[in-house]
């Protein structure tokens, strides 16, 4: 997912400098009228000036993902957190049988349905209460997998945007240089 951000932020600041180029091909063609004769150059003077374009912060631009994936994403590393503060493995444990199940869990299943014998009511217990953690990490995946859905048709879009800008700018190019030539 991260690798989506960043690939979303190389095809903005791709589509930004196609803009610019052909921006820059209009005044050239301008330029190109106004050396082939007087009365282009006259038109041309009274024609508006083209829009600036805002400047980019520093030269860099920071890529923003679909809201889908950035809540995705910050669920997910909420959620990461949360299981690494429950998880046995990593986080300390007392020597206690107490302990048996991480604090602050609540199993789907009510302690009534579990065997009366205490050993076998605590693995029955801890198995509900991984099979918990386990559907809330598939929820986390699946939610990250929409989220990364939605951003790779999303650039999708950005891809076919730039792809028919590149085919006008690469058809004008072509029509300024053949016109240069015949200056």
């Amino acid at each position: 997912s991260q690798e989506l951000v960043r690939q979303r932020g190389v095809l903005e600041r791709t589509e930004k400098m196609v803009d610019k180029m052909d921006q820059d091909l209009k005044i050239s063609q301008k330029h190109i009228n106004s050396i082939k004769s007087v009365f282009g150059g006259f038109i041309n003077y009274f024609k508006s000036k083209p829009a600036e374009t805002t400047p980019e912060q520093n030269g860099t631009l920071i890529p923003q993902p679909n809201s889908r994936l950035k809540e995705a994403i910050n669920t997910s590393k909420e959620q990461e957190a949360q299981y690494q503060a429950s998880h046995p493995n990593l986080r300390r444990l007392n020597d206690s049988d107490s302990d048996l199940i991480p604090e602050g869990t609540v199993s789907a299943v009510s302690t009534e349905a579990y065997p009366k014998n205490p050993h076998l009511r605590a693995y029955h217990q801890k198995i509900d209460n991984n099979l918990d953690e386990l559907s809330t990490g598939l929820g986390r995946l699946k939610d990250i997998a929409l989220g990364m859905q939605t951003e790779i048709e999303e650039q999708d879009d950005i891809i076919g945007r730039l792809t028919t800008k590149v085919d006008k700018l690469d058809v004008n190019i072509k029509s300024t240089e053949k016109k240069v030539r015949q200056l």
